[in-house]
């Protein structure tokens, strides 16, 4: 029986890897730095509205957060933030791009279950040279035939890359654990979405969830996929 899937897309971020709690302790540590200025909750809206301006303009991943959070800090002190303060701000940026990297549970094993039968594709979003540094580290690398980081993730993303393959968008599917980004796009292309959720999710990547859509699954964690795949 010919299989219904031939390619396996994953998302990287808080799929394979932590990652979103990297940016909320670099975000508490930034709201401590102003805690002169401003209550944590104000640093707070006024940063991810920073993000939410500026992700048109510097993208994804650890760059563009330092500068929003420069930006924040402009406008909460209302232009005087201290030149010790930038340093503190660029100093945690730094730390952030060579934050250790921890796989989260169960991803080795599943991704060495479904290497065999299927061609697997690492989808993610970011900065080039961050999530190339977080692939390496994982020790993940070899289990995937490609790897495409891309500026955002739409339809259009997904025909492209599910395009190449064997049946086209139709023969593959998307693992991910943001729906605005890894399912309700794949889908749209025509594919299979399936949601694994993680317990921190980016505030700018919530969605619903398209229940109703027919090719719309969702896992509670990432060593259910064999099985998912089994039941198709």
């Amino acid at each position: 029986m010919t299989r219904p899937i031939t390619m396996i897309g994953f998302d990287a971020d808080d799929t394979l890897w932590h990652n979103e709690s990297v940016f909320r302790l670099t975000q508490a540590q930034f709201q401590d730095m102003l805690d002169d200025y401003a209550d944590p909750a104000t640093i707070g809206e006024k940063l991810l509205a920073a993000e939410r301006r500026n992700i048109g303009l510097y993208g994804f991943g650890v760059k563009g957060f330092t500068l929003s959070m420069i930006e924040t800090a402009i406008e909460v002190t209302s232009g005087k933030v201290p030149a010790s303060t930038i340093k503190e701000i660029l100093e945690a940026g730094r730390a952030m791009l060579s934050h250790p990297v921890e796989t989260l549970p169960g991803v080795h094993d599943t991704l060495e279950a479904v290497a065999p039968d299927y061609s697997l594709i690492l989808i993610t979003k970011g900065d080039l040279f961050d999530q190339e540094r977080k692939l390496a580290q994982s020790g993940l690398g070899d289990f995937f035939d490609g790897v495409e980081i891309v500026s955002d993730k739409t339809p259009s993303v997904y025909e492209r890359i599910f395009g190449a393959t064997e049946g086209g968008p139709g023969a593959a599917m998307m693992i991910g654990n943001s729906l605005k980004s890894d399912v309700i796009p794949a889908i749209e292309a025509g594919s299979w979405g399936v949601h694994v959720p993680h317990d921190l999710t980016w505030d700018l990547e919530h969605a619903e969830p398209p229940e109703h859509a027919e090719r719309f699954r969702r896992i509670e964690t990432i060593d259910a996929l064999p099985g998912l795949l089994e039941a198709l």
